[in-house]
């Protein structure tokens, strides 16, 4: 086709219409040249167009199609310069309204684009940048794209955070984590890109660690164990044994929160990655500095850190401690609770008694800053034998019990000093511990620090007396306590025991003598150093030596004999003789102060 006018042949037009005299050849050019300048256009799509003019109300963009579109101009609210030969990304609505008007929106391009832009990044975990509009519950809004996306305040930094606020209104470098497109939902992390340049620190930090390294680090979190400190991309555990010298109960007395630390790698593990710290371990052990002139003897003075059951420790200087056992807070020889000598927290002064300094151990004693009362001047007169005194019940064992005079002066009282009569076989039948008994002192030994005490003492020996009443052949009504194998116990007058065997228990009539039954019985044995009386009731109806001395009585004349003596059948009861009354009478005290 020739481009200038006069070439042009005028012979091939032809009235049945124009472009109907082009040769095929020469049509498809021009076919092709006005297709050229046509875009097609689909609808529901993202396209770029260019501004040719600007209007009150819009925006007019030619986005190569067969005619212009139109935007309104409040979506360009953000780009106040706008002019003719922009460039803009626009939606195609509709390509065609109902006035043949070409509609776009450049507000759905932008959510559209948008929402490709953080598909692609978290497709292609691509960094970023977003802006912190405002703080929300549990973290921050961040813009990205003109999307809202949220930032959860535990992605905000690899330490926590306790200020949001601080981030309002700046720009951040974030990663799409997660999208969840039917809540329109975009969650981000600004952590992630920490971790993965923490990482590569951390692993140089390993790589160079050594013990005995002296490192500085940041505190990030404390717990009632310890504080974790940040160390550049890794974290090591000071544990409260290695903060101070000294005992602390939480990290907080002396450490918070954000605080640059000096501190000293102890130990750590490169597989697990796990490092031990040292804050102590900076400064000279106390126990170095300790005074020469404390010496066992030494009088110091010192703070109740911690009371065991075993006893107390004492701080005389933060670091140095001793303890003082329990058995060293008072002579008494009756362990007893720490507590009820002292507390946490009291300022006393206590005896050296041991002390080693390679170990760092110390032993302590309070009971040393008073006198020892076994050594006192007056101890063998104040409890010379024979002497009377008040105790307080302590302890009871198998053999006996132990009475405590005054604070260290302890006493025996053998099971077998409690009761003249009483056949005691453990002394809780006859007391309990915490209560007061009178007793007599028996015997003094100081070198070995033993007093041997009695409680019977405190009365004559009745069995002086019982030997004249119980003889040997004397009756008296006896009631049966109980029975065994053996035989059976029987209560014989002024709270004593006797012992019969069973068969010896026979009655008259053949049966046998029953528990709680009374009846008379004859003594076959008495033992005053055994305090042992044996009886019969068979030989009280059927006594073969007796019914001898019958036989040869019968047989001796009558006429001019001078009339005998009888014996009495029974023998003597203590009512019966005068001068036992007055024992009578002691016993029943003595038993009634032992119900009571």
């Amino acid at each position: 086709m020739a481009n200038n006018p006069q070439d042009f042949n005028w012979d091939n037009v032809v009235a049945k219409g124009f472009g109907s005299g082009y040769s095929k050849t020469e049509r498809a050019e021009m076919e092709q040249m006005y297709g050229s300048t046509i875009t097609e256009v689909s609808e529901k799509e993202v396209v770029k167009g260019t501004v040719v003019g600007i209007s009150d109300r819009d925006v007019i963009l030619n986005i190569g199609f067969k005619s212009d579109g139109l935007v309104p101009l409040s979506e360009f609210r953000d780009q106040p310069d706008l002019k003719v030969g922009d460039e803009v990304e626009v939606y195609v609505e509709n390509q065609e309204d109902a006035g043949g008007q070409l509609i776009l929106s450049r507000k759905k391009a932008k959510i559209l684009t948008a929402w490709n832009n953080i598909q692609r990044a978290l497709d292609e975990d691509l960094v970023i940048e977003g802006y912190v509009k405002r703080r929300t519950k549990g973290g921050l809004i961040v813009d990205i794209f003109g999307v809202e996306a949220f930032l959860p305040g535990s992605q905000i930094d690899v330490k926590p955070i306790r200020d949001f606020d601080i981030y309002v209104g700046k720009k951040m470098e974030v990663k799409v984590v997660k999208i969840n497109y039917t809540n329109d939902n975009v969650v981000v992390s600004h952590k992630v890109l920490i971790e993965k340049d923490l990482e590569q620190q951390k692993q140089q930090i390993l790589t160079n660690l050594e013990k005995g390294q002296v490192l500085e680090g940041v505190i990030k979190n404390m717990t009632n164990f310890g504080v974790f400190i940040d160390l550049g991309g890794v974290d090591g555990l000071l544990h409260i044994t290695d903060i101070s010298w000294g005992r602390i109960n939480h990290p907080d007395e002396v450490l918070k929160l954000d605080q640059k630390v000096n501190i000293v790698v102890l130990d750590f593990d490169e597989d697990k990655k796990r490092i031990s710290l040292g804050m102590k371990q900076l400064t000279p052990h106390p126990w170095d500095s300790l005074p020469v002139e404390i010496q066992p003897g030494s009088k110091v003075h010192g703070r109740i850190v911690n009371v065991a059951d075993y006893g107390a420790f004492l701080e005389l200087m933060p670091g140095v401690e001793g303890l003082i056992h329990v058995s060293e807070m008072s002579w008494s020889q009756h362990l007893r609770n720490p507590q009820d000598f002292i507390k946490i927290g009291d300022s006393i002064d206590a005896v050296v008694l041991t002390i080693d300094r390679d170990e760092r151990k110390m032993s302590l004693g309070i009971k040393q800053l008073s006198e020892d009362p076994w050594t006192k001047a007056d101890l063998l007169n104040k409890y010379a034998p024979g002497t009377r005194h008040k105790g307080i019940v302590r302890n009871l064992t198998n053999f006996g019990l132990f009475l405590e005079l005054e604070e260290g002066i302890d006493g025996l009282v053998h099971v077998s000093d409690l009761s003249w009569t009483k056949k005691i076989k453990h002394p809780s039948e006859f007391t309990k511990v915490g209560e007061e008994l009178e007793v007599v002192v028996l015997e003094l030994d100081p070198d070995s620090r033993r007093l041997a005490l009695g409680h019977k003492q405190l009365e004559e020996n009745p069995w002086d007396t019982f030997e004249t009443i119980f003889t040997p052949g004397s009756v008296h009504r006896c009631t049966v306590l109980s029975k065994n194998d053996k035989g059976a116990t029987l209560e014989l007058p002024y709270g004593l025991e006797g012992f019969s065997t069973l068969k010896n228990l026979a009655k008259e009539d053949g049966t046998v003598a029953e528990v709680g039954e009374a009846l008379d019985f004859k003594v076959t044995e008495f033992s005053k150093d055994e305090k042992r009386i044996v009886l019969s009731h068979v030989k009280v109806y059927n006594d073969p030596e007796e019914n001898r001395a019958k036989e040869k009585k019968s047989q001796q004349p009558r006429g001019n004999d001078k009339p005998q003596n009888k014996e009495p059948e029974r023998g003597a009861t203590l009512g019966d003789l005068g001068a036992l009354a007055a024992l009578k009478e002691q016993f029943e005290e003595s038993s009634k102060k032992n119900k009571q």
